[in-house]
């Protein structure tokens, strides 16, 4: 008797549930119900749900940007024929090299004669550089003289240029002689300098999108003579090379907004 009841609470559990399964409610997310008539007796059966295929949203796309993506490194010998990228590279280092020589002779917190080389004056003859056309020299500590005896035609050109150079200069003219007060390191001329570097930044994005896009222009005269697959790599490659490049612009912009502050 003992060894009954034993066996009949171990198997009661197994027997319910199976009951219960029975007796379940088919479920409409799982099954499907068909009715039909045949031979005038009306039919009831279940189907499986067929499975439904989700595709991936916008939202779920523009989350995977962001993941590690397979890098190229293309033998630039190899597809030379096609398109030159060691001269692409060339191109794109350029633009660093001009965005690092303005940083290091414009952008400043304090005014040097240097600073006021590269500033480009509109003439009768074209745009030329300020040291091209005056003498720059440190009078003192806080002033800069520009001597435009040279060009004396040239002076109010060249105060213009000064004055509209986002180094936060006012020159005052004597003759020919442009004088040039140093402004004083405030906290208001440093954030002034910073968002001079990153105009100056902007522009070298804006160059270094134009390389870009000239190769790809020079990349599509070649579609009819080589296959998709190699004109994508070597489309992919010249993005990479762009991307790196931004990077970099960017990376001494953050060094240079760091000094500029302080």
């Amino acid at each position: 008797m003992a060894l009954g009841l034993r066996c009949f609470r171990l198997v009661h559990p197994v027997f319910c549930n199976y009951l219960a399964a029975l007796t379940r409610p088919i479920s409409e997310g799982t099954l499907k119900t068909v009715s039909g008539r045949q031979n005038d007796h009306e039919q009831s059966m279940a189907f499986p749900a067929l499975p439904v295929r989700h595709f991936a949203t916008k939202k779920a796309k523009a989350k995977g940007k962001g993941q590690f993506q397979t890098r190229v490194n293309l033998n630039a010998a190899l597809v030379e024929d096609i398109i030159n990228l060691e001269e692409v590279d060339e191109e794109m280092k350029s633009v660093m090299e001009a965005l690092k020589d303005n940083f290091n002779k414009t952008i400043s917190i304090r005014t040097s004669p240097g600073s006021l080389d590269r500033i480009t004056v509109v003439t009768a003859n074209g745009k030329l550089a300020l040291n091209q056309i005056g003498q720059i020299s440190m009078k003192s500590p806080h002033l800069i003289l520009v001597n435009m005896a040279s060009f004396p035609e040239c002076t109010a050109a060249a105060i213009k240029a000064i004055r509209e150079s986002g180094m936060n200069l006012n020159p005052e003219v004597e003759g020919t002689l442009i004088r040039v007060p140093i402004p004083k390191v405030t906290r208001e001329h440093r954030e002034m300098m910073v968002k001079l570097a990153k105009q100056n930044t902007n522009k070298a994005k804006d160059s270094l999108r134009k390389v870009r896009t000239n190769a790809m222009n020079k990349l599509k005269k070649s579609k009819d003579k080589v296959s998709e697959d190699t004109i994508r790599l070597i489309e992919k490659q010249i993005s990479q090379m762009a991307d790196d490049t931004v990077a970099e612009l960017d990376r001494h912009l953050a060094v240079k907004t760091k000094e500029l502050l302080g």
